[in-house]
């Protein structure tokens, strides 16, 4: 049976106080519970969502938040990727006191 592990790529667009406008931010959130700003890896969601399928992960959905005010933006990326199955180790047999035999 496949079993998946998930992640949150979360994309920020919001006012800044300079005069550049607009700030976009880019969050990491892992499945070990790991949040880190993957902010410097691109400038565009598709940059990270391109890396991400390099790494294995594959977009299941994207929500956008309604509830913010003004002219800030919150899209959220809903990842997924199949966890490596746990494969037994193949056992090592004793060999010792076996001997060829020819025929």
């Amino acid at each position: 049976m496949l079993k998946w592990e998930y992640a949150l790529l979360v994309r920020r667009r919001q006012p800044r106080l300079d005069e550049a406008g607009w700030e976009l931010a880019y969050t990491w959130y892992g499945p070990d519970g790991a949040v880190l700003d993957v902010s410097q890896y691109g400038d565009t969601a598709l940059a990270h969502l391109n890396r991400a399928g390099v790494l294995g992960w594959e977009l299941v959905s994207v929500t956008e938040d309604g509830n913010m005010q003004g002219s800030a933006e919150l899209h959220r990326y809903h990842m997924k990727r199949i966890l490596p199955s746990s494969t037994p180790r193949p056992r090592i047999r004793n060999r010792v006191g076996r001997r060829a035999t020819s025929g």
